[in-house]
């Protein structure tokens, strides 16, 4: 093994995220002198069964959210662990990282901690073999651009809008490349922003970017991206589609389901299901995450059983980028796609697994941000690594977002003729 492949230290810092709250940096230092750093993000809406970010406790630090406690996790036994580590071999370092922690949700060493090693070794690797990430990651064949969802109006936890459902997402499904795509979603996305100005309504947004109107109930948010959609040029359903993340844990529990911000009665799972149906029928959805309670199995069985044939059903707060879960919802026929965060798990290589489960499957799989971001670009590089198909980074807007839309305008470019850009939602899932 040569000194420049291996670990001297290890290095914390805290920094903010996209929210203005505390999240981790790491730096990782070769023996060689080389360096490369990761930044870890925070999600607003978690999964129960997520691994557990350690925070201090605090309240006289930024209300208990600093991380000062994961610095000293990274500086101090993490480091002491991982010295003289080969950083090009991935998988052995984070399963030291795993059984150092010794926990089954990284609750000692926290996840925050160790993924933020985790992605620094990745960029670590790709600076000593002298190639981009995406290709340390997932070799010669990594040269899948994925299809961006992209939010542009926001609710649920993610902005006082009034809206019950947190994510409404426009899917460019016609266009012939990432960088059209990613103009198809710009122009989109202004086109709204002028309707919502015509109409008098406020175009601020939310934590990721997405426009947060005052609406009147759910269905008027897709009738004003429908709206936007043309307004923009482009065809409904042929161009651009939805896709939709109620993050339905956050107004349901046992099987009964609260939309009291659009001033609807409680429903029960069967009137869930129906709801879904008509929106399916009126709307050219393609997508569907989180449309049942991270507690409600028979949902998700129930809806992709009913409308799996129509559209993408997608798991996260009830599957958590864990194998496990994932595993779990394979042998209950539960959904046909998951969604991807590489710190609901903790680790690069945990997250790899969680997909190759996934492809295995015959499933489909959507790299995603988290509400609280930073700049850091590692999952678009990710996307492209594991053949993902499918990423959401947001709106065409803020730095935090945008800044993996670009990265991922530039492998574009890096991979000239072998770059490869398809809609996943080819039939049955796409609208005629």
């Amino acid at each position: 093994m040569s000194p420049s492949t291996r670990i001297a230290n290890l290095y914390g810092r805290e920094i903010l995220d996209s929210r203005g709250n505390p999240t981790l940096a790491v730096t990782l230092v070769l023996e060689s002198g080389a360096e490369a750093s990761a930044a870890v993000p925070s999600g607003a809406s978690t999964g129960a069964n997520e691994a557990v970010e350690l925070r201090d406790g605090d309240p006289a630090r930024y209300g208990g959210k600093g991380v000062l406690q994961a610095i000293g996790r990274v500086e101090g036994p993490i480091a002491s662990a991982l010295q003289g580590h080969d950083v090009c071999d991935q998988a052995a370092l984070d399963r030291a990282m795993i059984a150092l922690d010794g926990t089954p949700n990284k609750a000692r060493l926290g996840a925050n901690a160790i993924l933020g090693v985790s992605m620094a070794a990745a960029r670590a690797a790709s600076i000593v073999e002298g190639v981009p990430l995406y290709q340390q990651l997932g070799g010669e064949g990594a040269c899948l651009l994925p299809m961006p969802s992209m939010n542009v109006l926001n609710g649920g936890k993610h902005a006082d809008s009034g809206l019950d459902f947190q994510e409404f997402m426009i899917v460019p499904v016609g266009a012939p490349s990432f960088a059209e795509a990613l103009r198809y979603g710009a122009e989109t996305y202004a086109a709204i922003r002028s309707i919502l100005h015509k109409r008098g309504l406020k175009t601020a947004v939310g934590d990721e970017g997405g426009f947060a109107p005052a609406l009147e109930n759910n269905e008027e948010a897709c009738e004003l991206i429908v709206a936007g959609v043309e307004a923009a040029g482009y065809r409904p359903g042929q161009d651009i589609a939805i896709a939709l993340d109620p993050a339905a844990s956050s107004f349901g529990r046992g099987g009964v389901y609260d939309l009291a911000r659009a001033g609807q009665a409680r429903l029960d799972r069967t009137a869930m299901l129906a709801l879904y149906g008509r929106w399916i029928d009126a709307y050219p959805i393609v997508s569907i995450e989180d449309g049942f309670a991270e507690d409600d199995w028979q949902g998700f069985v129930e809806q992709t059983t009913a409308q799996g044939q129509r559209i993408q059903v997608m798991g996260d707060d009830i599957t958590v980028t864990n194998p496990h879960f994932i595993q779990e919802a394979i042998d209950r026929k539960a959904m046909n796609a998951v969604l991807i965060k590489l710190n609901q798990i903790g680790t690069v290589t945990e997250t790899v697994d969680a997909v190759n489960l996934c492809h295995k499957a015959g499933w489909g799989t959507m790299v995603s941000h988290r509400s609280g971001e930073t700049n850091d670009d590692f999952i678009a590089d990710f996307a492209v690594a594991v053949g993902a198909g499918q990423m959401k980074s947001g709106a065409p807007c803020r730095g935090e977002r945008l800044a993996k839309y670009n990265r991922l305008l530039e492998i574009e470019r890096m991979l000239g003729k072998r770059a490869f850009f398809t809609n996943p939602f080819t039939n049955p899932f796409a609208k005629a």
